[in-house]
């Protein structure tokens, strides 16, 4: 039966979606009916390497959606997205490139929700890679896709600040949560004929690539804000690791002073310092107040180094930092 309700097909691939499909199919059902999900296939995950299910397959399984998995976005995906005669497709964190046939089959085409305030942060790492910035504030822009890597035109962008402890973990949680509000303004606009998109400032845009465990490495060199900022950006994955007698100590939470440190090393540790393992740097002093050993749990400083005591005076090794983050070229 011929309803007024917008038929909407879901294509993502990771759990930060998921609030915004639990407004979709709840207080948002009186404005859309989601008819189907694209996401990745089943993976291996895991030391066990077993094969299961992603939280967006396993969400709309419990809900009795249909759910496709190509491998490619092929012409037989495009042909199911086609029989589900979707007014319009809603991606987030997909992980495939769409074609125009496949961008356009929606009768009033395909938006994405992209995690930061574009044209900051193009690509595959937004969320850390404004945690690692520096970056007082981050959000989700709701934006048209085209054929560029996250340069179509955006029509609304919800806001959250990025505190001085936030890790990439919380932000993702606090954006998780944004597109809720952005989706609840927005599908109404688009369905009354209303969303109205502004282009980018491509001249202005930043690109962040897939981070890769090389990226968790400090070069204790550099001001301790730039450090911390590394530390809580990477954090959980990949996390930044730093040897200490031998063994890879995990880092989970940072902060940063500026304290002087005149005549001390960059990289020796300081000793703990109001329950928090205090390092020289470059500029300031690095408080660690989370740490993890090999085989154990993250745990707060003071606790950490009661079964894993540090020499004050030791010298802890810097390495290169790969650079995360470019600008556009001019």
């Amino acid at each position: 039966m011929k309803t007024d309700r917008l038929r909407l097909v879901f294509m993502g691939s990771d759990a930060i979606a998921l609030p915004m499909l639990n407004w979709l199919v709840g207080e948002g059902a009186a404005l859309v009916d989601v008819v189907a999900v694209f996401t990745q296939p089943d993976r291996p995950v895991g030391r066990g390497q077993k094969v299961v299910a992603n939280a967006i397959k396993t969400w709309a399984l419990e809900r009795g959606l249909p759910v496709y998995q190509p491998a490619k976005l092929t012409s037989d995906a495009r042909e199911a997205l086609a029989r589900h005669e979707a007014d319009v497709a809603l991606v987030m964190a997909y992980g495939h490139i769409l074609r125009d046939e496949f961008i356009n089959t929606p009768r009033l085409g395909t938006l994405n929700l992209h995690a930061s305030l574009l044209p900051n942060y193009r690509g595959a790492s937004p969320i850390q890679s404004a945690v690692l910035s520096g970056d007082a504030e981050t959000g989700v822009a709701l934006m048209r896709i085209v054929r560029e890597l996250d340069a179509g035109p955006v029509a609304d962008v919800e806001r959250v600040a990025i505190g001085p402890h936030d890790t990439a973990l919380d932000i993702e949680a606090k954006l998780a949560a944004a597109c809720v509000p952005l989706v609840a303004r927005g599908l109404p606009a688009l369905a009354a004929g209303d969303l109205d998109f502004v282009e980018q400032d491509h001249g202005a845009a930043t690109f962040c690539r897939r981070l890769t465990k090389a990226d968790g490495v400090l070069d204790f060199t550099a001001p301790a804000g730039v450090l911390a900022a590394r530390v809580n950006g990477l954090f959980p994955w990949p996390s930044v690791r730093v040897a200490i007698n031998g063994q890879d100590v995990k880092l989970g939470r940072a902060e940063a002073t500026d304290a002087a440190t005149a005549n001390t090393a960059p990289g020796t540790v300081l000793g703990l310092q109001d329950g928090a393992l205090a390092v020289a740097t470059g500029q300031g002093v690095l408080r660690l107040l989370e740490l993890q050993r090999p085989g154990g749990r993250m745990m707060p400083a003071t606790d950490f180094l009661r079964g894993f005591p540090l020499e004050t005076g030791l010298l802890l090794p810097s390495q290169p930092m790969p650079e995360l983050v470019r600008r556009q070229s001019t």
